[in-house]
């Protein structure tokens, strides 16, 4: 890694002639032996976001140069919204290198779900993708979940050479980072990586020093088109993404009946039995059953019911998916919002959500 200077926050290179590009600081802060650029200056203070020009083929690039190292690469997951924060085609981007993959987020599931469970559907996930990870562990970077076997693990499978860590946007890399910097090294929080709700935070590599040859990289976070926390307003993200542990709606739906998420997405029970619909979304969102037959009416009548969405003025504008749901437990999972975890004799759903964001259905996780 070169030696010029980057910002100690996001890891963008540090400059003083362009107050909009990333990176800006004033030249009379520019010596400093550690250097918070402006952007992470007003996130960290103000809360408030810096757009940067930075498109997915810039992080992608990021994630090849990482496919010429002979390193250890840390895979994040979110374990709140696993299919979400999947990358496409992460070996080849890798070079095939060895992969740790880290559950995250486990602090937001309900603490009866076993973590071994966890592990073994981590795993069943990753080899209908094609990733055979040299261990699966589970954690909570802000919980400083299993924060010394993971320590350990790195430290045994990195084999003295560089690691990685990568992941989606939001996926918690810069949390988890920080934790391991507070727990090991005893930086202060003035020093720690910046993170915050908005996605694509951390811009450049991160180098924490390991060894005398040898380093850890924060990265910044491929972004994920499908995820609805992409085309919200910023202001409406936190109460999008959910922040403690998620407590969990149990509606019993008749055929006919529908139930919405705030405006954000609707779910209809199109056919069968009478089944379990289990939601998990955040706690600061409105769920809300009705009629299926009155469910038109319902959004269009209520402005307030709905977030401020490009492209979306009423229920019309909502791109539909259709499952077939078979006898058992499954999930239907709303990328970047929420899953309903449905437990049915057998059945026909419909799924409402804005445009561009994707649906899913895959085995349940609790």
């Amino acid at each position: 890694m070169d030696k010029i200077k980057r910002c100690y926050g996001c890891g963008a290179i540090i400059q003083s002639e362009d107050q909009k590009h990333i990176g800006y600081v004033p030249k009379n802060a520019a010596d400093r032996e550690h250097i918070l650029c402006q952007r992470c200056f007003q996130l960290k203070n103000y809360h408030k976001l810096q757009e940067t020009s930075l498109t997915k083929d810039d992080f992608l690039n990021l994630l090849d140069y990482i496919g010429e190292k002979d390193c250890l690469v840390v895979y994040m997951i979110d374990l709140f919204d696993f299919n979400g924060s999947l990358i496409s085609g992460l070996m080849r981007h890798i070079g095939y290198n060895d992969v740790l993959v880290l559950g995250n987020k486990r602090d937001l599931l309900p603490k009866s779900v076993k973590e071994r469970k966890l592990e073994h559907w981590v795993r069943r996930q990753l080899k209908e993708e094609g990733i055979k990870p040299v261990d699966v562990m589970i954690t909570s970077g802000k919980k400083n979940m299993n924060m010394d076997m993971i320590y350990d693990a790195i430290m045994s499978y990195r084999k003295h050479r560089d690691v990685y860590i990568v992941g989606v946007t939001n996926v918690g890399k810069s949390t988890f980072i920080n934790a391991l910097l507070k727990h090991y090294a005893q930086v202060e929080d003035q020093n720690l990586i910046t993170v915050s709700e908005f996605p694509g935070t951390t811009l450049d590599f991160i180098e924490i020093p390991l060894d005398e040859h040898s380093s850890l990289y924060d990265t910044p976070g491929i972004v994920n088109d499908d995820q609805i926390t992409h085309f919200v307003k910023a202001e409406n993200l936190k109460k999008i993404m959910p922040q403690s542990e998620l407590r969990p709606i149990v509606f019993q739906l008749q055929e006919k009946q529908t139930i919405y998420f705030d405006g954000l997405g609707r779910i209809d029970y199109l056919s069968g039995d009478q089944a379990s619909f289990i939601t998990y979304f955040s706690n600061n969102l409105k769920i809300h059953r009705t009629k299926t037959e009155n469910a038109d009416a319902l959004y269009n009548r209520h402005k307030t019911f709905q977030y401020e969405l490009d492209d979306m003025k009423n229920i019309d504008d909502m791109k539909t998916y259709h499952f077939h749901l078979k006898p058992g437990k499954c999930d239907i999972v709303i990328s970047g919002l929420g899953f309903i975890t449905i437990a049915s004799q057998g059945g026909k759903v419909k799924v409402y959500v804005p445009p561009k964001v994707s649906v899913m259905i895959r085995e349940a996780i609790i």
